[in-house]
């Protein structure tokens, strides 16, 4: 996964707010996921639009933290979910 990377849910993978539970879900078929905030964040920037650079350059502004670290964050994160079928790049 390099900075040209767009990635992206894809078709029947959502991600959703339980305003109930105070949670987000990720919905595959078959399967969910609950992730946290920072995770959410990150796959609401996950739209096919974006590429990986603009993602992390967005989060490191967002949140005030080194991109270098951000990337090494997110990619790691982004890795697992494409391993798990849940993600497209």
């Amino acid at each position: 996964m390099d900075s040209t990377t767009k990635p992206r849910l894809p078709r029947g993978v959502k991600l959703r707010r339980d305003d109930v539970r105070q949670r987000w879900t990720l919905l595959a078929p078959e399967r969910i996921f609950e992730v946290d905030e920072t995770a959410a964040a990150v796959l609401q920037l996950c739209d096919g639009e974006r590429d990986l650079g603009s993602i992390v350059a967005e989060l490191a502004a967002r949140y005030g933290a080194p991109p270098e670290v951000v990337e090494k964050d997110i990619v790691s994160m982004l890795g697992g979910l494409k391993d798990k079928r849940v993600l497209e790049t």
